[in-house]
């Protein structure tokens, strides 16, 4: 395109009937309302403003007076509804006053940071030029009054609800910067209440260096340092003072220095809390050189680690407008690298220097750190060197399960490592009882992310190129009849003794094992849970997105149902599969299959209550010599 072509609708007519350039028009009062109620989440945060723009004029002297301390104040006048911030920092000249106050986005600090060429600019907390009109979240009247330590002239800055600024000048013994808030009515507390100003001040300077008083008292309101933020770092006096700060005793302490490639100083810790699921999202206090940004900031910590608390000084990132929170750029996200290394890093050496320790949190934390683990592969690994789970041979880490695992030569489908599990809780003392000379281990996955985090842990080493399977110990999977429980000749059972003893939810299987045992029932709890689910869905009682949930768990996939096994080398089994169901042995048969399931935790439904019924009615009437079946003598 010519770039010396006009832009349609871009140029005057030809002949317009007027033309003027007017400048843009501000509403100071929509400005006002704007920031109050988008800008700002609390109106308590203008004194956190005006705290920080009193520090800055402190630490402005500071840079050119080495010797100099400084001191904020903070005074009540209940009577006439003011609240006043005083330093006795550098002050302002009337025309810093007339260009930089009434001036919105515009402020000292965030000039003298972009010239980046003077003294103390690091230290400085202000940017944006907004600081003294959140004031008005809280006043109906700002009065400024500002004496330059290099000049004999002090500036009185007056400013209302409307568009007008007054510019006079004042009398100030001492250079620095009185800012008085003639406060509305609804925010009269600020004048009266002591308890108000002291909870704000430690909320957002608790750790500011400068020392800030309320009403001329003789000791400073803030702390002013923390044991996290010294060089060396006292790790009782941090544990001490988290516990203070937090309100809970950290399970585990981690400190945390950093200097490249941003700088990051603090402490976290692990709480005692037991967060409920793996979904809530971890908080970190965080502040930008010592004032609090924010409490309860999130995307710092990683994912991982929501049992995570803290406090960090990131000096180097950059805070949002409101300072609530912080912006999302690099540094933000080498701030999210270090400290998942730091607190990763500390687990690790964990693991290696105090176990036990390591063991204590595990056991605290142990669904959110398995959880958790679901997602993060090098904690997962991490876990399999320490995370004990249940067995038949105890409690015992994914590395030493593994390690006893090893295929049996002629079983176990030739593969190299074979991990048998069981996820019934009910089957648990019977699958210990099957395993008791067995070499491997069964493992308990009880809890449900168990079962997936064991597979998990098996996948990895599998991608590694190990030969490995992972197995639920039942007689429907390979090798576990002829393997674990010694069997031969397993098969399916006659179609007429399936019909007799089984139903959609028993699959019944014949083999040969120990004498003794007539019946060797499995239960399958994932198939028992999705046939309660589609029973309640044909009864058209479950919502929409519960059976989307559904879905998704059993994702397509139809449980194996429970399984019985019947022993052809029972003398009464044996007996009665030689001739039909309907004899009383058979009916012997099918009570010693209910009574098997019972024991696994299978719960009768009303058909096998009465099935049972008729099973001892019958045994009885062939005991006393009767017939009691239809069409019997």
């Amino acid at each position: 395109m010519d770039s010396e072509q006009p832009i349609p609708g871009e140029q005057p007519t030809e002949s317009p009937a007027w033309s003027k350039r007017v400048p843009f028009q501000v509403d100071v009062g929509g400005i006002i309302q704007l920031m109050g109620e988008s800008l700002y989440s609390r109106p308590e945060v203008a004194v956190r403003e005006l705290i920080q723009n009193a520090h800055d004029g402190i630490m402005r002297r500071r840079a050119e007076e080495v010797t100099f301390q400084g001191r904020i104040d903070l005074r009540q006048d209940p009577e006439r509804h003011l609240l006043e911030v005083s330093d006795d920092g550098i002050g302002m000249t009337p025309e810093e006053a007339e260009t930089y106050l009434g001036t919105l986005g515009l402020g000292i600090s965030g000039w003298i940071k972009g010239r980046g060429d003077t003294a103390g600019a690091s230290n400085l907390i202000g940017q944006f030029g907004v600081g003294l009109l959140s004031g008005f979240l809280l006043a109906e009247r700002i009065v400024v009054v500002s004496r330059h330590r290099d000049d004999d002239r002090a500036v009185l800055w007056e400013a209302g609800s409307g568009t007008d600024i007054l510019l006079a000048s004042a009398e100030r013994e001492s250079c620095g910067t009185t800012v008085r808030l003639h406060l509305k009515p609804d925010f009269a507390a600020f004048a009266e209440q002591e308890e108000l100003l002291e909870s704000v001040i430690r909320q957002y300077a608790e750790f500011l260096p400068l020392p800030i008083y309320l009403n001329e008292g003789g000791q400073r309101v803030n702390v002013g340092t923390a044991a996290w933020l010294e060089t060396t770092p006292d790790r009782r006096a941090v544990e001490m003072e988290l516990e203070s700060y937090f309100g809970e005793t950290p399970l585990e302490v981690i400190p945390v220095r950093v200097e490249r490639p941003v700088t990051v100083r603090g402490a976290l810790y692990v709480t005692p809390q037991r967060t409920p699921g793996f979904t809530d999202a971890p908080t970190l206090t965080v502040t930008v050189r010592r004032m609090v940004i924010s409490r309860r900031l999130q995307g710092l910590l990683p994912d991982w680690a929501p049992f995570i608390r803290g406090v960090v000084e990131l000096p180097e990132c950059d805070p949002t407008v409101s300072r609530e929170d912080l912006v999302r750029n690099v540094r933000f996200a080498w701030v999210q690298e270090e400290l998942d290394r730091a607190v990763f890093s500390h687990f690790e050496k964990l693991v290696e220097s105090d176990p036990k320790r390591w063991e204590t949190l595990i056991a605290w934390h142990r669904y959110l750190l398995a959880g958790a683990a679901l997602a993060h592969e090098p904690l997962r690994r991490l876990l399999g060197r320490s995370y004990r789970f249940s067995t038949s041979q105890g409690l015992l880490t994914f590395e030493q399960i593994f390690k006893r695992s090893r295929g049996r030569p002629g079983f176990d489908s030739d593969a190299d490592y074979v991990l048998w599990y069981n996820p019934n809780r009910h089957q648990e003392s019977w699958m210990n009882t099957l395993f008791l000379d067995y070499p491997a281990p069964c493992v308990h996955t009880l809890r449900s992310f168990e079962e997936t985090l064991l597979a998990l842990m098996a996948a990895d080493l599998a991608a590694e190129g190990c030969d490995i399977d992972v197995r639920i110990a039942g007689p429907g999977s390979p090798d576990f009849a002829r393997s674990v429980l010694g069997m031969g000749d397993l098969g399916e059972a006659p179609p007429v003794w399936q019909d007799f003893l089984g139903s959609d939810r028993v699959r019944v299987l014949v083999g040969r094992f120990a004498p003794r045992i007539p019946v060797m029932a499995f239960l399958s709890e994932r198939a028992e849970l999705y046939k309660t689910f589609e029973e309640l869905k044909k009864s058209g009682s479950v919502p929409a997105g519960f059976q989307r949930l559904i879905d998704a768990h059993f994702s397509g996939d139809v449980p194996r149902p429970n399984e019985v096994v019947l022993n052809l080398d029972h003398r009464l089994v044996g007996r009665a599969l030689e001739q039909s169901p309907g004899t009383p042995l058979g009916s012997v048969v099918r009570l010693l299959v209910g009574k098997a399931l019972a024991t696994a935790g299978w719960v009768p439904d009303r058909p096998a209550f009465q099935r049972e019924e008729d099973d001892l009615m019958w045994i009885a009437e062939a005991l006393w010599g009767r017939d009691s079946r239809p069409g019997g003598d």
